[in-house]
């Protein structure tokens, strides 16, 4: 799985705590001056995981304000920027004269490098702590020209519709279960959520063509097959359909798939199957008829499934669903076995006085 590298203070003594805190923004970030209320007991957590050119950063803490001076800058200072999404609470920024309040679900996008102070509210007057997710960006990686972003620099941008959305989803999803993906996925999922970040700030931009062509086409796959799996039960789906709704020639759709190695319908029939196929094996779905399960995913003829599904699997969808059915029961005899033998022979775990289970 990713790995995942948590700070939580509350391993400290609660007077140390707030001081580990103040040494973790310093290296992900940048030096801050942050006052809180609960400096005497600052009790918070971060989640960092790795992939490839940029951080996720999972944050949970005390209401606070901090600020980046502007003098003195030390060389060994991150130079990054971060783009954060309010999770839970109320957050305020400003830099470069402009400032902007928002709320769950919104972005915004500065400079760690350069002055900027930020606040953070939680829910309920601040008595709860507050969440963001972040994404930290070496300067060097964002392939935008930097003075043409300063115009974003503390602005508000939208989690809730179009890309911001998407990106918002992507990295929610990733942070909360990162035991869902290999590490040997860092790399390219970093440069998915890298493509987003890139595409959703060009949006803002006077001109879309500072964001580099192969980053634009990245994006927009992105967004595509993000489309096809939230639409795979539409019997309409189709490349006419998809290419309408993302506002582009089904011809360009077509190129968009051409470095992929498989075409558009492909795509979206291979994403069928593979719904159908956990369908088959979820023992919850085991009374659904097949046809209904295929009805589900958009496939409305059932022949037509039947070899699909065959051509894909090598087995018919009725023969999958049986051995699926049948492993599952080995699995739970072998365990029911295991347990009764274990209860007969008296041979189980031995535990001590402290509760704890001694290995022999």
């Amino acid at each position: 799985m990713l790995q995942r590298h948590t700070v939580d203070t509350t391993v400290a003594a609660p007077a140390d705590r707030f001081g580990m805190w103040l040494d973790l923004i310093a290296r992900t970030a940048a030096p801050l001056r942050i006052r809180s209320d609960h400096t005497a007991d600052f009790a918070a957590r971060a989640d960092v995981i790795e992939l490839g050119p940029i951080q996720l950063v999972s944050y949970r803490y005390p209401s606070l304000h901090a600020v980046r001076t502007r003098k003195p800058f030390q060389c060994s200072d991150p130079e990054v920027y971060s783009l954060a999404l309010t999770t839970t609470g109320r957050s305020g920024i400003s830099q470069h004269g402009r400032s902007s309040r928002f709320d769950t679900a919104d972005f915004t996008f500065y400079d760690c490098f350069q002055p900027h102070e930020v606040s953070h509210v939680g829910r309920h007057a601040g008595r709860e702590r507050a969440t963001t997710v972040a994404v930290v960006i070496p300067h060097a990686a964002l392939p935008l020209p930097v003075d043409r972003l300063a115009p974003l620099f503390a602005g508000r941008f939208s989690g809730t519709e179009g890309l911001g959305a998407l990106l918002a989803d992507y990295l929610v999803r990733i942070t909360r279960h990162p035991e869902q993906y290999q590490a040997a996925d860092a790399d390219r999922l970093g440069t998915v959520g890298l493509d987003l970040v890139t595409t959703m700030l060009g949006r803002y931009l006077v001109s879309e063509d500072d964001v580099p062509a192969e980053v634009r086409r990245r994006a927009l796959l992105t967004r595509v097959r993000a489309y096809i799996r939230e639409n795979l039960g539409d019997p309409g789906l189709d490349p006419r359909a998809i290419a309408d709704a993302h506002h582009v020639s089904v011809r360009s759709l077509h190129r968009l798939f051409e470095a992929e190695e498989t075409t558009v319908a492909e795509y979206v029939r291979a994403s069928r199957l593979e719904r159908c196929r956990r369908d088959l094996a979820d023992p919850t779905l085991r009374d659904r008829p097949v046809q209904a399960l295929a009805l589900r995913w958009g496939f409305r003829d059932k022949a037509h499934f039947s070899r699909a599904f065959r051509a894909a699997y090598g087995t018919t969808p009725q023969a999958y669903r049986r051995e699926q059915a049948r492993i599952v029961n080995e699995r739970a005899s072998t365990v029911n076995s295991a347990r009764d033998g274990a209860a007969h022979t008296g041979d189980g775990p031995v535990t001590g006085s402290t509760g704890g289970t001694a290995h022999r």
